[in-house]
């Protein structure tokens, strides 16, 4: 995937190490932990970042989404469901991170 966070570059330079720590323990859990498939985990996660109101890692989880097979209309069934539990001001925040990420592509 393609770098989309200078932040996140510029942190994995500087603590290499901590990083390596890091993305092998999220490699760990989810490759190795379940037998859910990728994109359904992809998925997942967009709503977990989604309802946490992370939006740099909700784009990432979008763009890992897409690269797993996961259609917008998945992606946007993902980010709807959190209406009833997160509330709708959380799904917009969502939905506006997923929107423009559209209008960039396209």
């Amino acid at each position: 995937m393609k770098e989309i966070h200078k932040t996140l570059s510029r942190f994995r330079k500087k603590y290499s190490s901590v990083y390596a720590m890091h993305e092998a323990l999220g490699q760990e859990i989810h490759e190795k932990s379940g037998p859910l498939p990728e994109k359904t985990r992809w998925l997942i996660k967009v709503g977990i970042s989604g309802a946490s109101s992370h939006k740099t890692a909700l784009e990432t989880h979008i763009s890992k989404a897409k690269e797993a097979g996961a259609s917008d209309d998945e992606v946007l069934h993902t980010l709807l469901l959190l209406i009833q539990t997160t509330g709708f001001p959380t799904f917009m925040e969502a939905y506006t991170v997923f929107e423009n990420m559209r209008t960039r592509k396209g």
